[in-house]
């Protein structure tokens, strides 16, 4: 796949359709640039849809993975692919997303962004390791619990 290739799939086969929620880790591969955060965006809407009732959750889960790939994008090296794999849980959704970095210096935890993403999400984890081939890799993971049948 080249760096400016889009790769959607879901690794257990389920795909939104219809409305109805999907039972199966979905995982997203783009190109690191900030012109492909819609298609990550339109995915975190579907997903949160089917978690949740709710249109303050789908927008709150929205922002969150608009920030997470953000924050991605401006960390990537040249080229690089971020991957985006949304995981729903019973009534929570997980997005765990990675890309290539030019360096190990990882997030800004205590940036603007930052604070907004640990506002909008129930759980927030970061961290940068070496990747297969040695180079930095920067990870983010989040989950959100949905409002369905709180109160």
């Amino acid at each position: 796949m080249t760096s400016g290739e889009q790769n959607a799939h879901s690794s257990s086969g389920d795909v939104p359709n219809g409305g109805r929620p999907v039972r199966g880790r979905v995982a997203v591969r783009v190109r690191a640039d900030l012109a492909n955060l819609p298609v990550l965006r339109t995915v975190a809407g579907v997903l949160a849809a089917g978690l949740d009732d709710d249109p303050d959750t789908w927008a709150d889960l929205t922002l969150a993975v608009d920030e997470v790939a953000a924050t991605l994008v401006g960390l990537a090296a040249p080229g690089a692919v971020l991957e985006c794999a949304f995981v729903p849980h019973a009534g929570a959704l997980e997005v765990d997303a990675s890309v290539e970095a030019v360096d190990d210096a990882g997030p800004d935890t205590t940036s603007f962004g930052w604070q907004v993403l640990t506002a909008l999400a129930d759980s927030v984890e970061c961290g940068v390791a070496p990747g297969s081939d040695g180079r930095p890799k920067v990870h983010i993971n989040v989950l959100r619990t949905g409002t369905a049948g709180a109160g």
